[in-house]
Formats: structure tokens, C-alpha cells, sequence
């Protein structure tokens, strides 16, 4: 009796530790969720600013020659992919949804495209799917680590450089849901949407003060297009991010749930065994005490 009461024990204090650890892990994915979703509301005004300047360079220069045109030939360009994935584990099943979703992606796309995975198990869980990637990136821990991470996807594809051939980009990443959870997207960078440039183009001047494009036409294209780049690229990453934490927050909501359980359960059979221990003492007192007091047998 007194060993299983002691294993109880044992489980009891067990659990409760757990727990700790698994609420101080929530406290943690709530706190980044919003670090990550205040990067991208950040983000908005720039965004905004770019897309501006592109449309008057759309304007002032119409097509820019191998600047973002629609792809022709696919064999004489580049294809790559870059998905987003995580490092930790402890998220649900945030990577097996966005590898199910890249690969839906890559089958839509001309040619094998070049992967890139930001994430080691995305890295493994992309080569047991049999899409290998061709370089490997480390997630963020913070949203200052973003910008570093963002440069070097840009190095490796070859556009911080600006050369004058244009390669086909895709994003693939899990991007927040209004409310809760999130859902696999892939978008496209390059080449650019030949209807979102028309629509940059067609808008209204926001003041009075009608802009120009002082000197190169070509170069501040380009420049503006490494910015937009960068923006997106950075949007992406933070959004999968905040989904990540999202789906790590949910597991750990549920693991909390089950460990209540667990901790209701294991007090619900230690004080059974207790109270059950009580009782077999108090009946040997009270058999000892009948025995003791009873009529004694005449010899």
C-alpha cells in the first residue's frame, strides 16, 4: 500500500512539473505571436511606399526590359522555392501541412524548381518526400533575426546584386488565419504579376504632388524591386513565425487540458488509496480494541 501511494507521489509531482513547463512554453508562444504579428502590422506603411514608387516607375518606363517579365522560357531560367518551416519541435502539424502543400506547388510549376529550406525539420521532412532541398537556412528566434535570415535568401538567389536575368521565386510558407490557426500559401515574387503591375500603375497619386524619377529609370526599377522583395520576404517569414507559435500555443493548450486530467485522475487514485489505508488501520484499531474488551471464555 505504502509503494503505490509513494508511485502516486511520485506521478503527481511529476505531472506538476510538467506542467510548468508547458505553461511557461504557452507564456512564451503567446509573447512571440505578438512580437511577430506587430513586425508585419510594421511592415504595412512600407509596403505601402514601395508599391507606390513601383507604380510610378511602371508609369514613367512601361516594361523594363528582363525586370519581373512573364516567363517564356522556363529551361532558360532558374525556378526556385523557398519554404518555410520550423527548427523545434512541439508544433502540431505545422510542417507536415506546408511539405504537403509545396510539393501541390511544385507539381503546378515547369521543370524541377531549386529548394531552399528555412528549417531543419522542414529540410527533413522535404527530403523524405523526395524534393531534396539545395540549401538549408536557420529559423529566426527573434524578429531581429529576420533581416539577416531575409539578406541571405536574397544572396542565394542572386537578386540583392541586381543581374540582369530575371529568376522565377516562390514562397511557400504558413500564413495566420483571422482568429486562430493558420493555412499553407505559396506566392510568387518573380516573375512580377504582369495584372499587379498594371494595377500599380493605374493608381491615384495619393497628393497633389505628382513624383518623378530622378536619373536611371532602370536603376531605381531595380532598387525598388529589391525592396519589394526584401518586404515580402521578410512578411513571409514572420508570418510563418507567428503560425508556428500559434501551433506550438495550441499544442500546448491541449497538453495542458490532458495534464489536468492526468493530475484529477492520479489525485482521484491517491486519495482512494489513502483514505483506503485509513480505513484498514482503523479496523485493525477497532478489531484490536473489540478484542481487548470482549467477554473473556470461563476455563
Amino acid at each position: 500500500m505504502s509503494d503505490s501511494i509513494a508511485s502516486l507521489r511520485r506521478k503527481l509531482g511529476s505531472a506538476a512539473d510538467l506542467q510548468a513547463v508547458v505553461r511557461t512554453m504557452k507564456a512564451l508562444a503567446a509573447s512571440n505571436i505578438g512580437q511577430y504579428e506587430q513586425s508585419v502590422l510594421a511592415l504595412a506603411d512600407y509596403y505601402r511606399t514601395v508599391e507606390l514608387g513601383l507604380g510610378v516607375c511602371f508609369r514613367g518606363a512601361g516594361r523594363a526590359a528582363g525586370i519581373g517579365d512573364d516567363v517564356r522560357a522556363a529551361d532558360a531560367r532558374a525556378v526556385g522555392l523557398v519554404v518555410f518551416g520550423s527548427d523545434q519541435g512541439l508544433v502540431g502539424q505545422f510542417n507536415e501541412i506546408v511539405v504537403e502543400h509545396a510539393l501541390a506547388s511544385v507539381a503546378k510549376l515547369t521543370g524541377k524548381p531549386v529548394v531552399w529550406a528555412v528549417g531543419e525539420r522542414i529540410h527533413a521532412r522535404l527530403t523524405d518526400a523526395g524534393l531534396p532541398p539545395a540549401g538549408l537556412f536557420g529559423v529566426p528566434n527573434s524578429v531581429n533575426a529576420i533581416t539577416p535570415l531575409v539578406w541571405q535568401i536574397l544572396l542565394e538567389n542572386g537578386q540583392s546584386a541586381g543581374q540582369q536575368h530575371a529568376t522565377e521565386l516562390h514562397l511557400c510558407y504558413n500564413r495566420p488565419l483571422t482568429g486562430s490557426g493558420f493555412a499553407p500559401v505559396t506566392q510568387r515574387l518573380l516573375p512580377l504579376d504582369e495584372k499587379w503591375r498594371r494595377q500599380l500603375a493605374a493608381q491615384l497619386w495619393p497628393s497633389g504632388n505628382l513624383p518623378e524619377v530622378i536619373g536611371n529609370g532602370t536603376d531605381t526599377l531595380r532598387a525598388l524591386i529589391r525592396e519589394y522583395l526584401f518586404v515580402s520576404i521578410f512578411r513571409a517569414c514572420a508570418e510563418s513565425l507567428a503560425s508556428e507559435n500559434a501551433s506550438r500555443l495550441a499544442a500546448m493548450q491541449r497538453a495542458d487540458r490532458n495534464i489536468d486530467e492526468l493530475l484529477e485522475r492520479l489525485n482521484g487514485s491517491f486519495h482512494r488509496l489513502r483514505q483506503n489505508g485509513i480505513d484498514e488501520e482503523l479496523f485493525d484499531v477497532v478489531s484490536g480494541f473489540e478484542a481487548l474488551t470482549g467477554p473473556r471464555r470461563q476455563p
